[in-house]
């Protein structure tokens, strides 16, 4: 019985802990608005140091107009970029950035 209902308590938190992990897959952060905290929690391979590195180089340069800009930043490639690419939005500045080129190059 006792080995019972460990494996029942072991169950039970392995499929949280599987819930959790899901949840937290299909969160999204607008790196043009977003704290470093907030993009260390959300993005993979991003820790509390290149979290606040997003944050100085948007800060320095201006909002980011694609994905492809965040390689530009120092300890991210785009293989980061990538597995990123589903979490990642491009708000205030990205969107705005986009018309602008679409406008730019309609007949």
């Amino acid at each position: 019985m006792r080995s019972f209902v460990k494996s029942s308590v072991l169950l039970s938190l392995l499929l949280a802990a599987l819930f959790a992990g899901s949840a937290a897959a299909s969160d999204k952060v607008d790196v043009n608005t977003a704290d470093a905290a907030t993009i260390d929690r959300v993005l993979v391979n991003i820790g509390p140091s290149k979290a606040e590195a997003i944050v100085a180089h948007r800060t320095a340069n201006g909002p980011y107009k694609s994905l492809e800009q965040l390689a530009q930043v120092k300890g991210i490639g785009l293989k980061t970029v990538e597995k990123n690419r589903d979490r990642i939005e491009l708000g205030a500045g990205g969107a705005a950035a986009k018309k602008a080129t679409a406008a730019a190059s309609a007949p």
